[in-house]
């Protein structure tokens, strides 16, 4: 799990994690509900749980190859997951219209990505991360905005 710039692999799954996971069930939710506020105690819950989880994992993961950096690798993982959502949930203290917080909450998720790789790769590789989490995030984020379009559909919330 270790490598040379630290433990870039452990921020990386927290991070990304948090990136596609986030925006995805914010896309989701976004267009099921109309009230911001359920929005946010839903993403706040998920983010705890969620953190949680992705530390314990990477745990237990790392712990099998390596059991000095386990814990380590863990809180890592934990704090970057966390970070994430912070920021991403940010927007909806600061904006009151759903189009324009999940405008912004995309804008932060591609800020996110561009400056986790312009601190960690250089040149062609930054390019090639940046445009693969970049795709990854918005191939989820879309199949979320289809999933609670159908759920609105369904129950009419």
């Amino acid at each position: 799990m270790k490598t040379n710039s630290g433990y870039r692999a452990a921020i990386i799954l927290g991070m990304h994690d948090a990136i596609v996971s986030l925006t995805g069930l914010i896309a989701g939710l976004s267009f099921a509900f109309t009230e911001n506020n359920i929005i946010i105690v839903s993403c706040i819950i998920s983010s705890i749980t969620a953190s949680l989880s992705m530390g314990a994992a990477n745990y237990l993961a790392v712990k099998s190859v390596n059991r000095e950096i386990a814990l380590k690798s863990a809180m890592y993982t934990f704090f970057a997951y966390m970070i994430t959502c912070i920021l991403l949930i940010s927007p909806f203290f600061i904006f009151e219209n759903r189009i324009t917080t999940l405008s912004m909450v995309v804008l932060m998720a591609i800020l996110i990505i561009f400056f986790f790789n312009l601190f960690f790769y250089r040149g062609r590789i930054f390019r090639n991360h940046f445009f693969e989490m970049l795709s990854i995030c918005t191939i989820v984020s879309i199949t979320a905005f289809f999933i609670g379009e159908i759920a609105h559909q369904i129950f009419g919330i």
